[in-house]
């Protein structure tokens, strides 16, 4: 019997051997893009993105410098602690007011907060005032501190409210205003530690280890960068392990020699507290930097980009100084 449809077996054969070729597989035979179909991603391309990633050198004798520097900043706190008198503490609290006025300086360069002059301001005057609790009020505590902090930071927030451009970035930038006056107030703190039963010796131990780690991480960076943390950080996470391990090893070796309740096991975990403290704040200084460098932001001055890192690690530190003191070694 005759088939009177025109679109028979033969017909479809035709039809599919006219075609340019056969649709790859896929829902209905849906063509995909060219780069799809093949599956093989363009060559160029790829070496048009890995060229777009910069690789930041390791300048060897910048590292050494801000090594350096963070050998004295620990050996500045770690003498005034151990010189501070009952009855003669203000040489110490002076020593530690310029150190910081070098924060608020390094840390405000940096991080440009809105109404830079006002912020500044408002943070000397918390300095001023933190020191003189730290160093007079009986009996000495830590919350008279957090007090001047969180007025410090209101007054602070409030400076930048005044100005219409200012307004708009105080909601961006309040955890920056935080981080510069928690930082100011937390300087404070070894002066308070002198004044307990074991602060002094718990303020030493902990800056010996703190200091030993980033020194020994960036002179390790000056000699063997590797494996790099990342193509935009000039660090090396070599430096980083061995500073942490050489920074518990030389708290420990303190605990062997000092009095009671100090042992080397205790010294040790004070020692690698602070020491893993110190190095992950120097290292996230160092992300922050090349994020706002990848970002376009204008570069911080050089001093105060090199400063920030030992400044920061120090200041951070203080706070894991005292909760030691308290609560693990008393």
């Amino acid at each position: 019997m005759p088939q009177d449809d025109a679109w028979d077996a033969d017909a479809s054969r035709e039809i599919a051997r006219s075609g340019p070729g056969r649709p790859p597989a896929g829902f209905y035979g849906a063509v995909p893009d060219d780069g799809a179909a093949t599956g093989v991603d363009d060559p160029e391309e790829d070496e048009e993105e890995l060229e777009e990633i910069e690789v930041v050198p390791v300048r060897r004798q910048l590292s050494l410098a801000i090594g350096g520097f963070s050998g004295l900043l620990a050996l500045a706190l770690a003498l005034g602690a151990e010189t501070s008198a009952p009855d003669n503490r203000l040489p110490y609290t002076i020593i530690l007011f310029g150190i910081q006025l070098l924060y608020l300086l390094a840390w405000i360069m940096a991080l440009h907060p809105p109404a830079a002059g006002a912020t500044a301001a408002v943070c000397a005057v918390v300095a001023v005032v933190a020191d003189y609790f730290a160093t007079t009020r009986t009996p000495p505590g830590l919350f008279p501190l957090l007090l001047v902090a969180v007025i410090g930071f209101v007054a602070a927030v409030g400076g930048q409210l005044f100005r219409a451009e200012d307004r708009k970035r105080v909601t961006d930038s309040w955890r920056t205003t935080l981080v510069i006056v928690a930082g100011v107030v937390a300087y404070a703190i070894p002066v308070l530690l002198t004044r307990q039963e074991i602060g002094t010796q718990t303020l030493v131990v902990s800056t010996a280890g703190a200091g030993v780690a980033l020194l020994v991480a960036r002179v390790t960076d000056a000699v063997f960068p590797k494996p790099r943390i990342a193509p935009q950080v000039p660090r090396g996470a070599t430096g980083v392990v061995l500073g942490a391990m050489l920074g518990t090893l030389a708290s420990a070796a303190l605990g062997s020699v000092l009095v009671l309740p100090f042992t080397p096991a205790k010294g040790a975990v004070v020692g690698l507290v602070t020491a893993v403290v110190a190095i992950l704040v120097d290292l996230a200084v160092n992300f922050g930097e090349a994020g706002r460098r990848l970002a376009g932001d204008a570069p911080t001055f050089w001093v105060a980009r090199h400063m920030q890192g030992p400044l920061g690690a120090f200041a951070m530190t203080a706070p894991f100084a005292y909760a030691l003191t308290h609560w693990f070694l008393s």
